[in-house]
């Protein structure tokens, strides 16, 4: 019987060769997640979701929902990452009919965000919910008081108290021109704009710099009270006193729904796919309130505290039916160009 002698020499070259084995480095498995500016997340649950799947989630900024639509767009014969979040429901029809996303049935969908379904429901998929209202700093507006509808504000007692965020540049602010367009009709909206311009109203690029500079309310302490911002703004704004410092106007609210997706041409579909599911996962939407500040879209998630006193979601918001949308959206955006900016 052959007996095979192992020398010295030959078991420490085996186990020179398992050791090199043991330390090869494992596959690359990052997943870029392309997001609006205000996407916030704990760094551990991402640390989690490695432990548990192996994937890296590396975040990619790419400024308001309209500027990251806009460069999903073009970008989509070569995309800058393999997920995407922030696109919302007043870009959505234009993402959907540029082919952006990819087909994807997650089984979270079922968990609530299928309520918010646009086109198939397989490309987008709803992670948040946040209705875009008026915000008033009650104490600044303690003796002239608050604003209650759009028409209040153009009143001439709130003359040069109001801004709002450029809808050709921002998502909030292509809300609220939807809002006034649903609240006042394709044939009324002009004539309200055309006061609230002659009354003062200030515009801005985006929301940072409306809410945070130009708001009385917020940390910014800017010189107006009056603001075009979330129905759950106020939960960021309670004083020591435990009241909120804010209130949103519940009849001045659009719904704006936010969603992801994969990314069309992706190298990483699998990995992509997973991370979606995590944007919808229990976890994730746990911490959706407290982080971004929108209420989750899955069902039975609790909410802070403070915000069944500050930040109630709207019974009632404004919507424009997805067809009407994207066949009129460039025309009105441009047409109130003309009108405030013009």
């Amino acid at each position: 019987m052959f007996r095979r002698v192992l020398t010295a020499s030959t078991a420490l070259a085996l186990l020179a060769g398992c050791s090199v084995a043991a330390e090869q480095p494992k596959a690359d498995r990052t997943v870029t997640l392309v997001t609006h500016d205000s996407f916030a997340v704990k760094q551990e649950q991402l640390d989690a979701f490695k432990n548990e799947t192996g994937i890296t989630v590396k975040t990619l900024a790419s400024g308001d929902a309209g500027e990251l639509t806009n460069k999903l767009v073009l970008t989509k014969s070569s995309p800058i990452g393999d997920v995407a979040f922030g696109v919302d429901s007043t870009f959505a029809s234009r993402a959907l009919k540029e082919g952006v996303f990819a087909d994807y049935e997650s089984a979270e969908d079922a968990k609530g965000a299928n309520r918010y379904q646009v086109g198939s429901g397989k490309q987008l998929h709803a992670v948040d919910v946040g209705d875009v209202c008026v915000n008033v700093d009650t104490a600044a507006l303690k003796d002239k008081g608050a604003p209650k509808t759009y028409a209040d504000l153009t009143d001439p007692k709130y003359k040069d108290l109001l801004v709002v965020e450029d809808p050709a540049t921002s998502s909030p602010g292509l809300a609220f021109l939807l809002g006034t367009i649903s609240e006042f009709g394709e044939n009324g909206w002009q004539d309200y704009w055309s006061k609230l311009k002659a009354n003062g109203v200030k515009v801005v690029s985006g929301w940072e710099e409306a809410y945070t500079q130009d708001f009385s309310g917020s940390s910014g302490k800017g010189p107006r009270p009056i603001v075009v911002s979330y129905a759950s703004s106020p939960s960021a704004e309670i004083g020591d006193d435990g009241q909120p410092r804010t209130t949103a106007l519940l009849d001045t609210c659009y719904r704006q729904v936010e969603y992801a997706g994969v990314l069309n041409g992706t190298k990483n579909a699998d990995d992509a796919r997973k991370v979606v599911d995590f944007l919808l996962g229990e976890k994730f939407q746990a911490g959706v309130a407290e982080q971004m500040y929108v209420y989750p879209s899955r069902e039975g998630v609790a909410l802070p505290e403070s915000w069944t006193k500050a930040a109630p979601l709207p019974e009632k918001s404004r919507t424009v039916a997805a067809d009407k949308l994207d066949a009129n959206r460039e025309q009105w955006v441009q047409q109130w160009r003309t009108l405030v900016q013009g």
